[in-house]
Formats: structure tokens, sequence, C-alpha cells
């Protein structure tokens, strides 16, 4: 009764986890697909409790409560600009989950093969399961469990130096050490070699060498990717905490963890290989690491940035019919999407066309910028992805471009030796007057000059967007 009823819950848990992901793809369903997550989660983890081998029900339930206390305080402790990071946190706890249960299955299953037969029957829970494998099921376990231990220990020290990244608390540069590839290669293979010893052993020595070579692949492939990429790493561990998440499933005969780690795993990988197309990347040199590459030393950028004040944007604003804002990471940081929502609406009271331009990887998260337009009520319908608007700024007639570098970087077009050199950007310098909202002259985070700044049609608008935009809504009758 107790494994019917929980197997039954675990397969509602699935659809409404399914039902979750499936709504977090439009600006729409994305609330209600929150709430299909929290209950299939909630769900799942009352299944567990309550199902075969369940105990220690109080340490159980402190451990819950304390991390519940703990997800509300960093939910109300963290700001919407720090949500990348937070992700990369996140990630990383998945990692080292699977790194922990991976062990214990590993002595679990090492503590049972040295019992005596006929003490099996008073065992429970997963010991009970191991207990009755046969010893084709046990080697198919201990292959599972490593590579669970592999890509978890993978996902955990990649994660934190993404989330180092994103934090600025390590260099957004691609860093590799003496060696490069090599040396992760040579990480690799350790762990296939440690992986026929553990296989033949059972030995823990063998996984814990593993371990430690699988930390190092996960620290070397994330620190040898460029800041600038870091969406697309945000997305790619997502899939790897996914992938962790379902080997981990089989070691403990675990179908619900299968299943959403496999729904985790394969969403993010899919993500990942969209926002690979958008970047003009290799998802294969992603996954191994290796992009933030370029073809040549980068093209000299000539000219002087020319600053506008406050009236001579209201005043080009006043004659424009048609407006195009194209939001990046500069915004979020400012927290100026409150100023820019209502700058919209008074423009559009106006009789203008105000749209904005998304592209796949604004800010330092997939869907980043929809995000923050969506808190500050900005219509959806208004809201347009880069495929949809690109052909647009040629008969545009301003463009408010706030905290963006990369994705209207010209050189991704007209620079073979840029660090962007082939992706798909948004052609802002198309429309008649851009206006690029910035606190300074720096290149920004990824570090990459831009030439949109100093092109005929670009003035530059000086200062912190929240404010700088606050003049605007002022200004605009």
């Amino acid at each position: 009764m107790e494994f019917g009823f929980t197997t039954a819950a675990y397969v509602v848990s699935a659809i409404l986890i399914i039902l979750s992901l499936g709504g977090l793809s439009g600006q729409e369903s994305a609330k209600r697909a929150v709430w299909y997550g929290i209950a299939g989660m909630a769900l799942a983890i009352f299944a567990t409790l309550i199902g075969p081998g369940a105990g220690l029900w109080l340490l159980s339930l402190i451990l819950i409560a304390a991390g519940g206390l703990i997800g509300w305080y960093v939910a109300k402790k963290v700001e919407m600009t720090e949500m990348p990071q937070l992700v990369a946190a996140m990630h990383s706890l998945v990692g080292l989950a699977a790194v922990f249960v991976g062990y214990n299955a590993h002595f679990e299953l090492h503590h049972v093969l040295g019992m005596d037969p006929a003490t099996y029957e008073g065992l429970k829970g997963f010991a009970a399961i191991l207990a009755h494998k046969t010893p084709v099921e046990q080697n198919i376990l201990r292959v599972e469990l490593f590579l669970g231990v592999f890509i978890g220990a993978v996902t955990f020290t990649g994660s934190i130096i993404a989330y180092g990244k994103l934090a600025g608390k390590v260099g957004s540069k691609a860093t590799k050490l003496p060696g490069g590839h090599l040396l992760n290669a040579g990480a690799a293979a350790i762990a296939v070699l440690c992986l026929i010893w553990y296989f033949s052993t059972g030995g823990f020595f063998p996984l814990f060498l593993m371990t430690l070579a699988a930390l190092f692949i996960g620290y070397h492939l994330i620190m040898g990717i460029g800041g600038a990429d870091m969406p697309v790493v945000v997305s790619m561990l997502n899939s790897y905490s996914g992938w962790a998440a379902a080997a981990i499933g089989f070691s403990l005969g675990n179908d619900l963890l299968i299943v959403v780690g496999a729904l985790v795993g394969s969403s993010g990988a899919i993500l990942s290989y969209i926002m690979c197309k958008a970047m003009n990347r290799s998802f294969v040199s992603v996954i191994l690491g290796g992009f933030g590459t370029t073809a040549g030393p980068a093209m000299e950028v000539e000219g002087e940035q020319k600053p506008i004040e406050v009236d001579g944007v209201v005043s080009a604003l006043e004659d424009a019919d048609s407006v195009i804002i194209v939001p990046g990471y500069g915004m979020a940081v400012a927290q100026a999407q409150q100023n820019v929502a209502e700058l919209t609406r008074k423009l559009r009271a106006k009789g203008k066309n105000v749209r904005f331009a998304i592209h796949p990887v604004a800010g330092r998260l997939p869907g980043h910028m929809n995000v923050l337009l969506a808190e500050a009520k900005v219509p959806y319908d208004i809201v347009m992805e880069m495929d949809e608007i690109n052909e647009d700024f040629p008969d545009t007639d301003v463009v408010i471009v706030i905290g963006s570098n990369d994705i209207v970087n010209p050189a991704a077009q007209e620079d073979p030796g840029s660090p962007i050199a082939g992706m798909p950007v948004l052609e802002v310098w198309k429309a008649k007057q851009v206006f690029v909202s910035k606190r300074g002259q720096g290149t920004g985070y990824s570090g990459i000059e831009n030439p949109l700044f100093y092109k005929e049609n670009t003035m530059m608008y000086y200062g912190d967007a929240k404010s700088s935009i606050g003049d605007l809504v002022t200004k605009i009758s």
C-alpha cells in the first residue's frame, strides 16, 4: 500500500513538474508554472517521507524546516540583479548532493555485501533493495553511482566558478592553466581509468580519486570560459545538475529522480543549444569549455564617443514615431525597469509605437530581461525576440540601448578577430538615431570594445540608468 501510494504520488508529481517546465517557456504562463513546480516538489517530498523505508522523522522535519527558512531568507535578501549567481549557487548544491548521495550508496552497498545473507530480512529502505540485487545489478549500480558522482562533482566546482564570475569575485576573462585542454583530457582519462578500477574492485579509493579529477574538470572548464558567455554556462550547468540527479535516481531506484533529472537535463541541454545558436557558438565547444577564442587581433576602434544631455534625448523622442528599447544587464544593475516601464507608458500615450528588443542572451541568465520587464508590468505583446524585430531597425526613428554591450555590438559582423565574431546581434546601428544609456566609457563586463558607441548616429547618454531614464520620464509631458 505504501509503495503504491508513493508510486502514484511520484507520477502526479512528475506531471506537475512537466507542466511547470512547459509553462515557464511563456511569460503569460510562467507564474502558474511556478506554482505547478512548487506543488509537484511538495508532493514528492511528502510521498518520500511516508513511503517505504521512511524513518528519522524528527531529523527529516528539522532539515526540511531549516532548508525552508534558509530558502525564505535568501529569497527575501537576493535582488533580481543577483538571480544569475543565485541560480549558479543552487546548481552547485545539486551537484554536491549528488556526490554525497553517491558516496552514501557506495558505503551502503559495501556494508550490505559484508553482511551475512541470513540477516538480510531485517534490512529496510535502500539497504533492503541492495540486498536483493544480483552481482550483475550490483555492478550496474556501481557504474550509475560513479557517473552520478562524476557529473555532480563537475557541476559543483563549475557552478562555484560560475557564481564567482557572475558575482565579480572571480575575473570574468577566460583563464586556463598551462596545458589548457590537455589538462582536462588528462583528468577525464584518469576518471575513465578509475571507472575500470572501481568496476573491478568496488573499492572507495578509485571513487575518491575520480571525484578529485571531476572537481578539477569542473573548475578548469568554467575558468576557461569568458564572462560574455556566462548565460550559456548557467544553462549548461543546469543541464549537468539534471543529469547528475537522474544518475543518482538510477542508483537509488527512485523513478521520480530519474524522470525529473532527465527533464531538467534535457531542457537545459536544449536551451544551451538554442543559446549557442544565438551566439554562433559550437555546442560541443561549450561542453568542452573551449569558447572565447578569436581568429586574430581585434580591429582598432576609431573616433570619439559623443555625449548628449537629457533635453536632446527628450527632443528626439518627442519627434519620433517609432521607438525600440534594448534592455541589458545595466538596466538590471540600476534597477531601472520601473522607470523604463513608465517611460514606455508615456510614449505610448502619445501614440508612438514603442517596442522592446530582447536578445536570447541579454543579461546574465536566460530570460533575465523578460522577467524584469514583466515585474514592471510592461505589456507582453510589445516585448519582441531578436528574430522578430531585427528587420525593423532600419525603419525605426529612435533606439534606446540601456546597459547593453555585446548584444548590440557591430563587431560581431564586421570584425572576424572579435571574441564575439559571428554572433547574431541586434542591429541597432541601422536605426536613424541611437541613444546609449551607460554609466561611463568602460567596456563593461565582457571587456569587449563596442564600435557602436563611436558611430555617427549614436549618442552616449551617460549616467545611472535609473536616474537617467527617470529624468526622461519627468521631462516628457
